[in-house]
C-alpha cells in the first residue's frame, strides 16, 4: 500500500470522517513525509517517518511539552506500527517564509525584533522548564550532547563539508583542535533542554504567535546551542547590531530566570556558535554539495562567511590555529568561488 493511502485509512480509521482533499507537502531533509487532510472546515496533518525512534521522541516530547503549557502542535493520534502519526495544523507559515515577506536586508524593523525577542523567550521556558520531568530515554539518538555528539558534529563539517569544498588542512592538526574546542564546551554542563534545531524553519507563525516544531532531535545540554543555532542561522540576514541585542535579551532574561551567571553564560557561547555552524555546513555541503538538493546549496557560501565571523570570537578564549587556517581558506575553494559566482 502506497504511503498516501495509509495516511488516509489511518485517518478515517480515528477520526471516522471523510476527506475532501489531501495535498502532499515539500519535503526538506529528513525521511518525514508530511500531508495536509481536509474535511469540512478542519484541516490536520499526518506524518509519515520510518525512523521510529524519532516517532517516539516527537510524539512523546510534544505530549510532555503540551503539559508544561509550550506552545507545540497536539498530537491527535499515533500509530507505532504504521510510523504514522496526526497533529494540530499549524498553518503554511514558518518563521523562515515570515521573514521572507519582510525587508529585513538593512536591519530588523520593530515587529521582527519583537518576533525574535518572543521565541527566545519561548525558548528559555523549553530549557529549563520543559527540561522538568522529560523521559530522557526518548531522545535520539543520545540523550546528551556529550564528546561523542559533539565528534560527529565536527567531522561532519570536515568530510561533508572542508573536504567537499577540497579546501586544505593537516589531518592530525585537525583533530587536536577539535579535540580543544570540545573540552572547552563540555565545562558549559549539560542540564537543560537542547532543542538541536532551533532555527527559523522550525519555528511557525499561528495567530501571530511563534509555535514550535521539529524538536526529536532534543537531548540534555548546554543553553547556549540553540540561542546560537537562532542567531546565526546561515539563510538569514541579520547584522551585527541586531545579533547582539537579541543576544542580550535573552541572555538577561535567561539568567533572571535561572540565577545563572551572565559572564559565565558569554564565555562558552562563542564556541558553541562555533560548533553549531560547522555542524549547519556540514549539513549544507552534504544535502547541497552530495545530494545536490539546491535550497542547501545555496547555504554553503553564507555559511562560511559566518564560520569566518565566529571564529574570530572565540580565538579570544581558546587557541584553534589549524581550525582557523581551513576555516580562513575557505573562500579560496574554487568550488566556494564558482557558488558565490553563481549565487550573485
Amino acid at each position: 500500500m502506497q504511503i498516501q493511502e495509509q495516511i488516509i485509512d489511518s485517518y478515517k480509521s480515528y477520526s471516522k470522517k471523510s476527506i475532501d482533499k489531501i495535498d502532499i507537502l515539500p519535503r526538506s531533509g529528513s525521511e518525514r513525509r508530511y500531508f495536509r487532510i481536509y474535511s469540512g472546515n478542519d484541516t490536520v496533518l499526518g506524518v509519515y517517518n520510518p525512523v521510529k525512534e524519532e516517532n517516539e521522541a516527537f510524539v512523546g516530547f510534544s505530549r510532555h511539552f503540551a503539559k508544561c503549557n509550550l506552545p507545540v502542535p497536539e498530537i491527535y493520534m499515533y500509530f507505532p506500527d504504521k510510523d504514522i502519526y496526526f497533529i494540530q495544523d499549524l498553518g503554511p507559515t514558518n518563521f523562515y517564509s515570515w521573514l521572507q515577506n519582510k525587508n529585513i536586508e538593512g536591519g530588523f524593523d520593530e515587529e521582527t525584533m519583537s518576533m525574535y525577542n518572543k521565541i527566545l523567550d519561548k525558548l528559555i521556558l523549553f530549557q529549563v522548564e520543559g527540561v522538568k520531568g522529560l523521559d530522557v530515554s526518548l531522545c535520539y539518538p543520545q540523550k546528551i550532547f556529550d564528546r561523542q555528539s559533539m565528534m560527529w558534529d565536527v567531522n561532519y563539517f570536515k568530510y561533508m563539508y572542508l573536504k567537499l569544498l577540497a579546501v586544505p588542512f593537516n589531518e592530525t592538526y585537525l583533530e587536536n583542535d577539535f579535540n580543544t574546542l570540545i573540552d572547552f564546551l563540555l565545562g558549559a554542563g549539560q542540564e537543560c533542554f537542547l532543542y538541536r534545531d532551533f532555527q527559523t524553519a522550525n519555528v511557525m507563525i499561528y495567530n501571530d504567535e511563534p509555535w514550535f516544531i521539529d524538536y526529536q532531535g532534543g537531548r540534555l545540554g548546554a543553553p547556549q546551542y540553540d540561542v546560537a543555532s537562532l542567531l546565526f542561522d546561515a539563510k538569514i540576514s541579520m547584522n551585527d547590531d541586531d545579533r547582539s541585542v537579541l543576544l542580550n535579551h535573552y541572555i538577561d532574561n535567561f539568567c533572571k530566570y535561572t540565577g545563572f551567571d551572565p559572564v559565565l553564560y558569554k564565555a562558552y557561547y562563542d564556541g558553541f556558535c562555533l560548533i553549531r555552524v560547522m555542524q549547519a555546513c556540514g549539513a549544507f555541503g552534504f544535502r547541497g554539495l552530495y545530494e545536490h538538493k539546491p535550497t542547501f546549496t545555496e547555504s554553503v557560501v553564507p555559511g562560511g562567511y559566518l564560520l569566518q565571523k565566529i571564529i574570530k570570537d572565540v580565538e579570544t578564549h581558546i587557541e584553534l590555529p589549524e581550525l582557523s587556517k581551513a576555516i580562513s581558506a575557505i573562500p579560496n575553494s574554487s568550488v566556494f568561488k564558482s557558488l558565490e559566482t553563481n549565487a550573485i
